[in-house]
């Protein structure tokens, strides 16, 4: 098992249409992340988000991040979320602070 923990922010005022985006997720995005046996959850505080993610393996993260349907999600949710000087989404890595149980620090 391989998991992420990210924290991203999102753009002032921008919530509802982030949610939307996210019930809205797109069908090849969906078959993305199952093929590869992706989980995902993202949690909320304010405009911070905190993303955890787990997948069989550390590859499954590497063939999400290279299929062609990544980058276009990227630049979707870019138009909600703080991105850095080129566009792109500031994704903070999470270090692990405590895991018990199932979840592996």
């Amino acid at each position: 098992m391989s998991q992420v923990g990210l924290a991203m922010t999102l753009k002032p005022g921008c919530y509802e249409e982030y949610k939307r985006r996210h019930d809205e997720l797109w069908p090849e995005m969906v078959e993305a992340m199952t093929s590869r046996g992706v989980d995902l959850v993202i949690y909320r505080f304010g405009d911070l988000l905190f993303v955890h993610g787990s997948a069989p393996n550390a590859g499954a993260w590497d063939e999400m991040a290279s299929d062609p349907v990544t980058p276009r999600w990227n630049a979707y949710m870019a138009e909600v979320l703080e991105t850095d000087e080129n566009g792109y989404i500031i994704f903070h890595d999470l270090e692990p602070a405590f895991a018990f149980g199932g979840f592996k620090a």
